[in-house]
């Protein structure tokens, strides 16, 4: 069955809404606002450079993106963009930081996550790929 695009446009809204929240939270690292971007029960699966982990529920979820870009000295977005494949969301940061915990000099770390919506346009699935933190400097 085919729905006009009319009928699609609110969702699609709603769903830009939700996303520009999670990005801007990440941005400014309002873990909470992001966190209010996901459904209660959303569940995310990361590819990480130690492996594969999966965090259920919101709070879950916003806790584990404070984990790694909270508590930095100096934090900037370099890019960002969102778009969609195949009816599921695209979402792609890249990050520069600072944070004693990593020593010193700038990281930078980039990551691609595509995501589903529930109903209310929240989102409910997650699943990101991550570089971990790179050393920004001379590679050679």
């Amino acid at each position: 069955m085919m729905t006009s695009r009319k009928h699609e446009a609110p969702s699609v809204v709603l769903e830009s809404a939700v996303v520009a929240s999670f990005v801007r939270g990440l941005a400014t690292q309002d873990f909470a606002r992001l966190g209010g971007a996901l459904s209660g029960g959303a569940q995310m699966r990361a590819l990480l450079p130690s492996g594969l982990r999966e965090w259920t529920g919101a709070e879950a979820i916003a806790q584990r993106f404070a984990h790694w870009f909270g508590d930095t000295t100096a934090f900037e977005i370099v890019d960002a963009t969102v778009g969609e494949v195949g009816g599921r969301l695209h979402l792609h940061w890249r990050l520069r930081l600072q944070a004693e915990r990593l020593g010193a000099g700038w990281f930078t770390v980039e990551q691609q996550a595509y995501a589903d919506t529930d109903e209310s346009g929240r989102i409910a699935g997650l699943d990101l790929l991550c570089t971990g933190y790179r050393p920004e400097g001379d590679h050679d």
